[in-house]
């Protein structure tokens, strides 16, 4: 299978704005236009050519410009051909001394123009060839000079030398900073999937030790049933034993999964999983540390995993009102109600109002998305909602909505 190869694209193609992807066949349109009638002008009445042969010979050199703006260096072949071609026809009329010569001033500016798109398209190689064609033919045409050799027939050498290396640096730099955009781009996606399975990884860790507390519940209660109870017949102990050889098998099965979620440096949390009657606790080690928190608590009883989201989600949008909003008054009301379709949710809202005035430094110029980020996968694993963004006044809304009847977490 053959790879199809890409049509080259015009010089500053890539560009966002339209004007600039336009400039270069702007540019090359008006030196074809104003180079054409100018060379046969100047190489019938000035230096006495043929008609015939200057109309050929400027079509030659002003032309291609056009090409230039997609294939640079067929352009230059076509040009640099005609340009020798021209300074040879020259030397079979008798001009004065004081013309220019190999190179009459139209043919150079054409191919400085020239020089600029090769510039911006070729290779460094492509360019030393280029300028050293350049200067060979340059120096060789020296050598059959009508009127003695002087510094000005190097003129052409050293000015298409000054154009190549400018336009060169000036694309260098381009894709220099094309690179860097690109590569902060990949790195921004990178550390956004990183905290998401960072995010992912803790939770796993955090469901774990809620779900292991009842199934080892579910072990004990099983394993020792017929001793707790008098007078089971024998089907019914058979029963409990495989009850509990299922859960020992289910816990042993979640174990092998968190070690996979693991990273190397984790470690087992021991301590039991905050809920929301830790809310209040981290409401008051926020307010100690400077800042103002009315705080709304709840005492609904809500699963393990939903008030563990909701602790999550207030540490969280809590810390960006210290890091992004230092100083600025915040809300916390955590409150149980009933959804549209009659089952039970718990409702967190955390809101702060903007800085005081004078608004003091933040701590963090500027936020990535990451603490949202887990906020989110939070609320998705138990099938509610988030809404979160800036107010009006300069504050900050985070709004989820937990559901934890057993029909809402089906």
């Amino acid at each position: 299978m053959t790879s199809v190869e890409k049509p080259p694209r015009a010089l500053l193609a890539g560009a966002s704005r339209r004007w600039v992807r336009l400039l270069p066949w702007g540019v090359a349109f008006v030196l074809g236009v104003a180079l054409l009638p100018t060379t046969i002008q100047v190489l019938t009445a000035d230096y006495g050519l043929n008609g015939g042969v200057a109309s050929a010979l400027a079509v030659a050199q002003a032309a291609p410009l056009l090409l230039a703006v997609v294939h640079p260096l067929r352009a230059w072949c076509v040009i640099f051909a005609a340009d020798v071609a021209g300074a040879l026809a020259l030397l079979t009329v008798d001009f004065e001394e004081r013309l220019l010569w190999p190179f009459p001033p139209m043919e150079i500016v054409g191919y400085l123009g020239l020089c600029l798109a090769l510039g911006l398209r070729e290779r460094r190689r492509t360019l030393l060839l280029v300028w050293l064609a350049t200067a060979g033919a340059n120096t060789g045409l020296g050598f059959v000079a009508p009127h003695g050799t002087s510094a000005m027939e190097l003129l052409l050498t050293i000015l298409s030398g000054v154009a190549l290396l400018l336009a060169a640096a000036l694309r260098e730099r381009y894709e220099a900073q094309r690179r860097l955009a690109e590569q902060e781009t990949i790195s921004e996606a990178e550390r956004g999937r990183r905290t998401l399975l960072e995010e992912r990884a803790r939770i796993a860790r955090e469901l774990h030790d809620v779900v292991a507390h009842h199934m080892s519940v579910i072990t004990v209660q099983a394993d020792t049933a017929e001793y707790r109870l008098d007078g089971l017949p024998a089907d019914v102990r058979e029963e409990f034993t495989s009850i509990a050889a299922t859960a020992r098998e289910s816990l042993g099965e979640m174990r092998r999964l968190l070690g996979v979620l693991r990273n190397e440096e984790a470690r087992g949390e021991l301590a039991p999983q905050p809920g929301l009657a830790r809310i209040g606790q981290l409401v008051e080690a926020t307010a100690r540390a400077g800042m103002t928190v009315e705080f709304t608590p709840c005492d609904a009883a809500v699963p393990e995993a939903v008030g563990l989201s909701a602790y999550r989600i207030v540490q969280e949008a809590l810390a960006n009102v210290v890091r992004h909003a230092p100083g600025a008054p915040a809300q916390v009301s955590v409150s149980e109600s009933a959804d549209d379709e009659g089952g039970a949710r718990l409702t967190v809202l955390v809101v702060n109002g903007p800085p005081p005035e004078p608004p003091a430094a933040p701590l963090e110029e500027g936020g990535t998305g990451h603490g949202l980020v887990g906020m989110r996968e939070r609320v998705r694993l138990v099938g509610g909602t988030l809404d979160a963004g800036p107010l009006p006044d300069g504050g900050f809304r985070v709004a989820a909505r937990l559901p934890f009847t057993e029909r809402n977490l089906t």
